[in-house]
């Protein structure tokens, strides 16, 4: 396998991971007997999270789409 797969394994792993945790440790914030929230707080924080995955996606498919395909003007 190449460096440059290892590197990225490596990595994607390693944060993967460690934003499941973080994602748990969000849900443990659920807890009303512990904290006091309200729907919009909730739908905030969803959405933050979602952007931020949609962004990291696109990210990905950029990059497929401008390494690929035929130039034309």
């Amino acid at each position: 396998m190449s460096d440059k797969r290892e590197k990225f394994i490596r990595l994607a792993e390693q944060r993967v991971n460690r934003s499941l945790n973080d994602i748990r440790l969000i849900g443990n914030l659920s807890n009303r007997n512990a904290y006091s929230f309200t729907d919009e707080d909730i739908k905030k924080i969803f959405k933050a999270l979602q952007k931020e995955l949609d962004q990291a996606k696109a990210r990905f498919s950029d990059a497929e789409n401008a390494s690929g395909g035929d130039f034309k003007l």
